[in-house]
């Protein structure tokens, strides 16, 4: 109600932001005692005709309360941030850039079956076959705070379809999660730091998006940290995303060497080699996928590939 609300257009629109993710945590929650309260009423009317439905809408609610109570455990001062991930293929070549193309296809269903939104930021394909690397950012709350622990190195055992003896191959690909911070974080970013450079998008992107030296290549030369973005047609849109990438990537730089100063353990592998991986993904000679820090797995390769990946995360999180 204040005048003044909307002199300020960009932080007005951040406190919308704010109040609209507290009011979706308190509805989620009022809506879940209205369903359990229209459940004790229909127990008090005493028909046993009702009790399978009510059974059955009981067993429904408990998972929706296991799903809220997960969201207490996303305390972290990040944790309710958008998610940017960025996937890079590791030893086995071919293969391993195919294995990039289903995690990207794997982490796009998740996000979809969680109602959260995603855009590709960049894209460079395998000189074959596949994605060689890719980058992406996952819209919501707490998409952050459910994917950090997708961080490290993912690991896949299969029967190679680019092998015409069809033997087993293994192939590795490396995940980063980094949250989106805002743009009021204070990180100071020098401009003599930073070479820039344009080129031509190399990967689809409809008509003119790959016409014209749109795709922009941001190196911070203190940090050697390297971000690229050509999902735009305008070099500068382009520009203002990988500036933005860049924060969050030298803000999470920072709070990794607070956290190393503190003396805790940070849960990511540099190498993208064998026996630096957090899961492995097997689907020859037999069928399962184990996450090797909770020792949580399944039989069900297919379900997960499919983006059904919610019990690793809570896994993790309850951990």
């Amino acid at each position: 109600m204040d005048p003044g609300f909307w002199d300020d257009n960009e932080e007005a629109t951040k406190k919308l932001k704010k109040i609209g993710d507290l009011k979706k945590i308190i509805e989620n929650i009022d809506a879940l005692k209205k369903e359990l309260n229209s459940y004790k009423e229909i127990v008090d009317l005493d028909d046993e005709s009702l009790y399978d439905d009510v059974l059955k809408g009981i067993i429904e609610l408990e998972d929706k309360i296991n799903k809220l109570e997960m969201q207490t455990k996303l305390s972290g001062k990040n944790d309710k941030c958008n998610a940017i991930l960025e996937l890079h293929s590791g030893a086995g070549g071919t293969e391993a850039c195919d294995w990039v193309s289903m995690l990207l296809r794997m982490y796009e269903r998740w996000a979809e079956e969680n109602d959260y939104s995603y855009e590709i930021l960049d894209e460079l394909p395998g000189e074959e076959a596949g994605i060689k690397r890719v980058s992406l950012l996952i819209n919501g709350l707490n998409a952050y705070g459910y994917l950090k622990c997708e961080r490290g190195v993912h690991r896949l055992v299969r029967l190679s379809p680019f092998d015409s003896a069809n033997r087993r191959h293994t192939s590795f690909a490396s995940v980063e999660v980094t949250p989106e911070i805002d743009d009021d974080i204070d990180i100071e970013i020098k401009e003599t730091d930073l070479k820039i450079d344009v080129y031509r998008s190399s990967g689809a992107g409809g008509q003119g998006v790959n016409t014209t030296d749109s795709a922009v290549r941001i190196t911070h030369i203190p940090t050697n940290t390297v971000v690229t973005c050509q999902n735009e047609r305008s070099q500068l849109k382009n520009k203002e995303l990988a500036m933005k990438v860049l924060k969050s990537k030298l803000y999470e730089l920072e709070e990794e060497k607070r956290k190393k100063e503190n003396d805790e353990k940070i849960d990511s592998q540099s190498d993208i080699n064998f026996g630096s991986q957090i899961r492995s993904y097997i689907m020859h000679p037999y069928s399962m996928v184990k996450d090797h820090r909770t020792n949580y797995e399944t039989s069900n390769v297919n379900k997960v590939l499919d983006g059904d990946i919610n019990e690793f995360i809570e896994a993790y999180l309850r951990r």
